[in-house]
């Protein structure tokens, strides 16, 4: 995670151990506007041009700063996100309280004609931990065609490098869909041409606009996780969202104990290595034990807090509590941290705790937050909990 004081391990960065989830998380992210001037297909908020009534102001902002000190020190990482976050008419006033509060702070801004050059430059002076650009396609036909206006993929790329050069850490957010599982590999070439440090991949989840579009299936998803534990290996950490199940392929690469991922698999990675070579670097695979409401939370425009932006269950509200009582003592959160809780496979599975599924896609697909998460392949046969 960005910020969090790590110790190399076996070529790949790990989260210091003693880092309690119960107590607080590693991610706050906050939703601080709607308001965006794109039209993703797959957008989580549904975003529109303008700010929905209701959003946090100014002071309320100020007040989320200090319930995040009230963490404790190291302090969670604020991921400042939207719609645009480039909308708060107060972004550069919050950036500058944060830093003033020693909250390490990630920006994740819409390309639009908001994000200038020289904001950018700007932003790598604010003392920002990071930076996250999205980019869903190799190309402009897929990433325009997804994003909804022209021009989009090549102003990415342009702010991506840019960033780099200005010396911010740059995260590129890509999102899998049906539609675009089989160009990940061309993806990761644009990446490491760029010069980009960190890959988030994000596994489509049935909420709000994204409802229109195609989740990958199990098979998909299995594919595209050995393809992205195979692209760490060219300098990139990789790391995924509602797909924790890459942890148990990542355990499962290192110990051999895998069965044959299959002919979609076999064809993504052979398409990486045509066009990259064979990795170069040790896998750098993230494999922390977080998912929604354990390590992470999220808090929408509004000030209510969820265990993640794709899980819209409500467990309270920091206009009315804070958000350390909330995360520490929710019977939502309690239970997401639980994974005895779960049930179906997800709840007999020896990866549970390393894995546990995703919550928000146990939600999408039944109402319940504690079932089984059906993007995952693997069937466990008993459980036998993992030990290494």
């Amino acid at each position: 995670m960005l910020g969090v004081p790590r110790q190399k391990r076996g070529g790949e960065d790990r989260k210091i151990v003693n880092w309690n989830l119960d107590d607080k998380p590693i991610l706050v992210f906050w939703e601080t506007t709607r308001a965006c001037d794109l039209a993703c297909r797959h957008c989580r908020a549904s975003a529109i041009p303008q700010p929905l009534e209701g959003e946090l102001d100014h002071q309320e902002g100020l007040a989320l700063l200090d319930q995040i000190v009230a963490f404790g020190r190291p302090s969670p990482i604020l991921v400042m996100t939207g719609g645009d976050v480039l909308k708060r008419q107060d972004l550069w006033a919050l950036l500058e309280q944060a830093q003033a509060r020693r909250i390490p702070v990630a920006l994740s801004p819409a390309v639009t004609p908001l994000l200038t050059d020289p904001v950018v430059d700007r932003l790598a002076d604010s003392g920002l931990s990071a930076i996250s650009l999205s980019l869903d396609g190799p190309d402009e036909a897929t990433h325009d065609g997804l994003r909804g206006v022209p021009g989009t993929f090549r102003r990415t790329m342009e702010c991506a490098r840019r960033a780099v050069s200005a010396g911010l850490k740059v995260q590129i957010n890509s999102t899998v869909m049906a539609e675009n599982l089989r160009l990940f590999p061309a993806i990761c070439e644009r990446l490491v041409q760029a010069g980009v440090g960190v890959w988030e991949v994000f596994f489509l989840i049935a909420t709000g606009r994204g409802t229109e579009l195609s989740a990958p299936g199990p098979e998909e998803c299995e594919a595209v996780c050995w393809m992205l534990h195979e692209a760490s290996g060219y300098g990139l950490t990789v790391r995924t969202v509602e797909a924790p199940f890459f942890r148990r392929v990542v355990h499962q690469a290192r110990t051999g104990n895998a069965r044959d991922p299959g002919p979609l698999a076999r064809d993504l990675v052979a398409d990486l290595h045509r066009r990259l070579g064979q990795p170069s670097t040790p896998p750098r695979s993230h494999t922390a034990r977080t998912r929604d409401g354990k390590g992470i939370v999220f808090v929408d425009y509004q000030g209510r807090v969820s265990p993640s932006g794709f899980l819209p269950v409500v467990a309270g509200n920091v206009r009315q509590e804070p958000l350390a009582g909330i995360y520490r003592e929710s019977p939502l959160f309690r239970s997401l941290r639980s994974a005895e809780a779960f049930g179906g496979r997800c709840g007999r599975c020896g990866y549970r705790d390393l894995c546990g599924g995703s919550r928000s896609r146990a939600y999408a697909a039944s109402g319940d937050c504690l079932g089984e998460d059906p993007a995952c392949v693997y069937q466990p046969e008993g459980f036998e909990p993992l030990l290494a």
